[in-house]
């Protein structure tokens, strides 16, 4: 998941959103990795969910369903808005949840 977020944020760094909707390369990828992004969250525990109710799962799930299903219908500002605002509380879970594992390994 880290590295679909890096990925996409890589995509979209240094661009506007009116430069994000005329480059179609763009959209593709940002589309593919929220596409990775919520595959997996689908394979995170459900202990691991419980303990970050900040995060709708059910929506990161789903987003994924709705770009392979019903990609003529998302529109290039709502792949943005994911990819520029919704990625970092999730970014941040990953990285807490990573950190408190090797934390323990460590010990």
């Amino acid at each position: 998941m880290l590295e679909a977020i890096e990925r996409v944020r890589s995509v979209t760094e240094g661009l506007t959103l009116d430069a994000f909707e005329a480059d179609w390369q763009a959209q593709w990828l940002v589309t593919r990795g929220i596409e990775i992004i919520s595959e997996a969250s689908r394979h995170l525990p459900e202990e691991l969910k419980a303990r970050h109710t900040e995060i709708p799962w059910r929506k990161v799930a789903d987003i994924g369903n709705k770009l392979r299903h019903e990609y003529e219908r998302i529109a290039a500002d709502i792949l943005w808005k994911v990819a520029r605002d919704e990625l970092d509380a999730l970014n941040e879970v990953c990285r807490r949840e990573l950190a408190a594992i090797k934390n323990a390994s460590d010990s």
